[in-house]
């Protein structure tokens, strides 16, 4: 009825609470990622086998599991109060995020 596993060293215990309980958006794994290629990586990976695209970096796993793809640029980007709503005006526009386009609204292009 558990399983204990471990990903990228966090520990984590699972259990089967039956068909009763459904994964929802309420418990999602965030993966920070430093590149383009990562972020691509991930989404191909995640979204196969019947995953889903979700908004802003979120998809869902062919298993219902929520995934956030999480750019480690927006932590320092998050700092400037004066650019930073211009890279999350961008972000509600996108599925899969694009580094490319974020890095663009932060520089104000």
């Amino acid at each position: 009825m558990t399983v204990a596993f471990e990903l990228n060293g966090q520990k984590f215990i699972a259990l089967n609470g039956g068909p009763h309980f459904k994964f929802t958006e309420a418990v999602s794994f965030v993966i920070n990622c430093e590149t383009q290629e990562e972020i691509d990586y991930y989404w191909e990976k995640l979204t196969a086998d019947g995953g889903e695209d979700g908004q802003c970096g979120w998809l869902t796993d062919k298993y219902g599991l929520s995934w956030q793809l999480v750019p480690v640029q927006l932590a320092e980007w998050a700092k400037d109060a004066a650019r930073f709503p211009r890279v999350m005006k961008a972000v509600l526009h996108m599925k899969k995020i694009d580094l490319r386009t974020l890095q663009q609204a932060y520089n104000g292009r």
